[in-house]
């Protein structure tokens, strides 16, 4: 059994990421409901309405690993700072377009483009800086605070804010936007990196002649570390079965559970109270089991999560069920998040970090893509079915490894 010691007060630094990581996520939240709200206002075509979303993702494939090379390249708070002033420019811009009446289609597009290429060089950032705001025994704490205050502002405060702001006047959450994004570049202004930096494998650190080979030394040193390499891929493919099932969510609310759409509203925001809890608890399952165990647990639960929504047609249960995926997803998320801070070194934390969230928004998007296809030949049990079997075969197949996953850069052995 392990015995970390994540008590006491995080370091001021991170504390000052952690509220700016709040400010942003708020405004991020306010678009999840004013983007599909404005875009209605100017056209009812599915595929107008699909794309909005489709150029802000698509920049994390495009420039994804291009922006890992350029945090390991740079001054990684001051690229954080730099890139969200940028985001800040064009959520006013759009504010002011907005109001003025001038805005287009095509516009709104270039603005979401934009703003997602920013989004991948600032996430990318803000997740590498953290090991040098954090000492590692303190890790798994920080990543629990901030994804739990992430699920709060993106998930519950975030959307419903947006809509009220978008009822008043359609520019009013754009400006708002903008005006979090601007406290956001204020607390990350303030934040100090006290620590050393970590050193990892303490290979010598060496200038590459381009970003293209530091994307090359980057995953050339992925592919030679067995342990982080494998949790990408596992990482990946989870979430190509989670895309599956959760592209089909809304047909099966209104399905099988007969929900309304305010009833949809309140199915998706059991998982988002779900990750809040599991923020809460996080430091006592960390206390009380390995990093082994919960991998495995996690993983377990989240096999069982696409069976029992299949099988359930109460909607009281679903929403349990949601609820405790929230807990898992939250808890995993830590885990596996520590997992590679630790075991990353530092002068590769950003290249790394972008193959993981590629695979994580790639994997989702093929994922959706393959849910829509089984629901359409079949229906949209379909992808729940798929979930299910695709997500118990690798179950199975990193069962083994995962210990030894789990204990990539701890300073001490940790049991099963």
């Amino acid at each position: 059994m392990s015995k970390k010691p994540t008590s006491g007060s995080l370091p001021v630094p991170f504390r000052w990421l952690w509220a700016g990581a709040s400010a942003s996520n708020l405004g991020d939240g306010m678009l999840l409901a004013a983007g599909p709200l404005l875009v209605l206002t100017m056209t009812r075509e599915p595929l107008a309405v699909a794309l909005a979303p489709f150029v802000q993702q698509v920049p994390w494939v495009l420039f994804g690993l291009l922006a890992g090379a350029v945090v390991d390249r740079v001054d990684r708070r001051a690229l954080m700072i730099g890139v969200n002033l940028l985001r800040m420019v064009v959520m006013a811009a759009l504010a002011l377009v907005i109001f003025t009446g001038a805005l287009t289609l095509p516009l709104l597009y270039a603005g979401l483009f934009l703003l997602g290429t920013a989004e991948a060089f600032a996430d990318n950032a803000a997740t590498s800086l953290i090991p040098t705001l954090v000492p590692k025994k303190q890790l798994g704490l920080a990543n629990s605070r901030l994804f739990g205050t992430i699920t709060i502002t993106n998930q519950l405060s975030g959307p419903p804010l947006g809509a009220m702001l978008f009822a008043i006047g359609y520019a009013l959450p754009y400006a708002g936007y903008a005006l979090m994004l601007g406290v956001a570049v204020v607390l990350y202004s303030r934040v100090r990196i006290p620590l050393p930096e970590p050193t990892g494998d303490a290979v010598p650190e060496t200038k590459s002649p381009s970003l293209v080979n530091e994307v090359r030394e980057g995953l050339g040193w992925l592919r030679r570390h067995f342990a982080v390499r494998t949790l990408a891929i596992l990482i990946t493919c989870f979430n190509v079965t989670f895309g599956a099932t959760f592209s089909m969510l809304v047909l099966y609310a209104t399905g099988q559970l007969g929900l309304s759409d305010i009833g949809y509203g309140l199915l998706m925001s059991a998982s988002a109270i779900g990750g809040i809890l599991g923020a809460l608890v996080f430091p006592a399952l960390e206390r009380r089991f390995s990093y082994t165990t919960l991998l495995r647990a996690g993983l377990i639960l989240e096999t069982v999560t696409h069976l029992a929504l299949v099988l359930t047609h109460q909607a009281w249960l679903a929403m349990c069920i949601l609820f405790l995926f929230g807990v898992h997803a939250l808890v995993w998320g830590s885990v596996s998040s520590t997992v590679r801070q630790r075991a990353v070194p530092h002068r590769l934390m950003g290249r790394v970090n972008s193959v993981y969230m590629l695979g994580s928004v790639g994997g989702i998007a093929l994922g959706s893509l393959l849910g829509g296809v089984l629901g359409q030949i079949f229906s949209y049990r379909a992808p729940f079915w798929f979930g299910f079997v695709g997500s118990f075969i690798i179950l199975l197949l990193v069962w083994k490894p995962m210990k030894h996953i789990a204990l990539a850069g701890a300073d001490a052995t940790e049991g099963t």
